[in-house]
């Protein structure tokens, strides 16, 4: 399990085909120091497996599967990429519970500077995201979504356009600032709106889950 907090943006050096899967090997600074050979890995909100473990690299493979239903379908050597570490046991809980499924793939509209009332400049910026059908219904105004593996909270929801308000810090310590207009996004909705939904598709007969008693759990 992660929590989209992203430590680290890794760099893809190499990609290379593997029988029907490709091989990606990423370099990074600290995050391969870490890792095991069959760890987990969030890389860009995918849960990959590492492999082939250098000082300051590692590989993973991507089925077909991963490739044509992820953001990876835009990957190319030299392209930036987000890494997470799974959650310790004993560790702080600061996102949400991401699992490294990616719902859907999302487009970037615009990632643009938040004018403030002066019209000058901020130092925030609006990423602007059209999410698919399915990722928009799980989606609420100041929910939370993983997009590219970093656990953000919605700040308008207008259909399917939804726009997250990104602070300096994350765009300093993700790889958005590398993204352009158009680019496929890897999207992960709140596991909790999904478990909710199916409990009230549940057959209300036997089922004693209601609107109030969800109200009352907190959700």
């Amino acid at each position: 399990m992660f929590t989209g907090i992203v430590e680290e943006v890794g760099k893809v050096v190499k990609i290379a085909q593997s029988g029907e899967n490709r091989r990606i090997t990423i370099e990074a600074q600290s995050t391969p120091k870490q890792l095991g050979t069959g760890h987990s890995i969030s890389v860009s909100g995918v849960c990959l497996t590492a492999l082939d473990i250098k000082a300051k690299s590692f590989c993973a493979d991507l089925a077909p599967e991963t490739w044509v239903r992820t953001s990876f379908s835009r990957m190319h050597e030299g392209a930036l990429v987000n890494l997470e570490l799974p959650m310790k046991a004993d560790g702080r809980f600061d996102g949400h519970i991401v699992q490294g499924h990616v719902d859907g793939v999302g487009k970037l509209i615009e990632f643009e500077r938040i004018v403030d009332s002066d019209g000058r400049d901020s130092e925030n910026w609006w990423l602007h995201i059209e999410l698919p059908p399915e990722i928009e219904k799980y989606t609420v105004y100041k929910g939370s979504i993983s997009i590219e593996g970093i656990s953000l909270t919605v700040a308008k929801l207008e259909g399917n356009h939804c726009t997250i308000a990104i602070i300096p810090h994350t765009v300093e310590l993700t790889n958005l600032g590398s993204l352009k207009p158009g680019d496929p996004v890897n999207l992960e909705a709140d596991v909790i709106a999904k478990y909710v939904e199916k409990m009230m598709k549940g057959d209300s007969a036997q089922s004693s889950i209601t609107v109030e008693e969800l109200v009352r759990q907190g959700f």
